[in-house]
């Protein structure tokens, strides 16, 4: 008998050239067949954004009769409505921003792979896999990785897929994919989604502290107030902040925004970002500018607030997202129809509007 152990590739190089060979023979099969859509491309050269089916279609009605009546009516519900495509949700102007961005990155790199992947990432159960199918192929969606856990918490997938964003409605879930060390946010509808969105140009708004960077800087706010946070930003100037949970996805859009510039398209890039912070430029900006710098990673627009609220600057602006730690800014963006999406992630957590609603957690010596 063969000790299982012989057989195992305990050599990880040995495994990559399998995966490989098997990708290899997997496009070689896909080849060979005639189509027309494009196939999805791999995990890892893409940018992969993970939705969850109540953030792409609005199913707020759907939800109520899954609360309200329980799973099984739920789901008879969906089967017997699935000619019916779903309304529109929170992230589908997003999805439809990441597929132009692809169009482009296609036409100037027709066999490239490094494009955005949409993965759907539900844990709804498989037979209301067939109204959001049904529902992706009606407003043309180029979505093919499903994965419906049936009930199951999704997050334990996130890493097989190699998602650089999941983007959901469950908070718990958001949090648990966090602390997995995958960017993820809740998403929240504005008032009014549409809200004139480009249609050529995918726009990412992010806040900095505990968002692109680490909650070093805001600890110290709470904590010692704001003359201490300004010596403190000024003495460590030139020691870069630790990253946050979202650096990673500006990274991931840095580097297609860097194929776009390598064809002499910087001008018109169809993606942009935007850092929305309400820390003041002269008493605290330059820190986190090294730090963006330091990263080798470049923001199209900076824009320090001093504290003024960010509602008024994203409706200028209006992103497809816009990325923040602090429920307060959420609510400000929202009421002034921005969509949001709320990172829970650091100090922020434990206060609302300045106020703390929970004793933080010691520090363990």
């Amino acid at each position: 008998r063969t000790n299982m152990s012989e057989i195992k590739p305990t050599d990880p190089a040995a495994t990559n050239a399998g995966e490989e060979k098997d990708w290899a023979a997997a496009k070689a099969f896909f080849d060979s067949l005639k189509t027309r859509k494009p196939r999805p491309p791999k995990p890892q050269y893409a940018v992969t954004i993970a939705v969850s089916s109540r953030t792409l279609f609005n199913m707020v009605a759907e939800r109520k009769i899954y609360e309200e009546e329980g799973v099984e009516k739920y789901v008879t519900f969906q089967q017997e409505h699935e000619n019916e495509p779903l309304m529109p949700g929170v992230a589908f102007p997003l999805v439809k921003a990441l597929m132009t961005v692809n169009s482009r990155l296609r036409q100037l790199y027709p066999d490239s792979e490094e494009l955005f992947d949409i993965v759907l990432m539900t844990n709804n159960h498989a037979q209301v896999g067939v109204r959001l199918i049904n529902s992706i192929n009606h407003y043309d969606l180029t979505i093919e990785r499903f994965c419906m856990t049936g009930g199951k918490s999704p997050i334990g997938y996130l890493k097989a897929y190699m998602t650089n964003l999941y983007l959901s409605k469950d908070g718990e879930k958001v949090t648990e994919a966090i602390e997995e060390g995958i960017a993820a946010a809740t998403m929240f509808a504005s008032g009014d989604v549409e809200n004139q969105l480009s249609d050529t140009q995918l726009k990412v708004a992010f806040d900095g502290d505990a968002v692109l960077f680490s909650d070093e800087s805001e600890i110290i706010v709470k904590q010692h107030g704001l003359d201490t946070f300004f010596e403190h930003e000024k003495e460590f100037e030139n020691k870069p902040l630790a990253q946050g949970p979202l650096k990673c996805f500006l990274e991931a859009l840095g580097k297609l925004q860097r194929k776009f510039y390598a064809k002499n398209e910087r001008m018109t890039c169809p993606i942009r970002t935007y850092l929305v912070t309400a820390r003041s430029a002269a008493s605290s900006g330059a820190r986190v500018l090294k730090t963006l710098r330091s990263w080798g990673l470049e923001i199209d627009e900076a824009l320090f607030l001093a504290g003024a609220p960010k509602g008024p600057l994203l409706q200028k602006i209006r992103p497809h997202i816009f990325f923040d730690d602090q429920m307060f800014h959420i609510e400000g963006a929202k009421e002034l129809g921005t969509i949001a999406a709320h990172v829970p992630y650091g100090i922020g957590q434990k206060y609302h509007k300045g106020e703390l609603i929970e004793q933080p957690v010691k520090d363990k010596k």
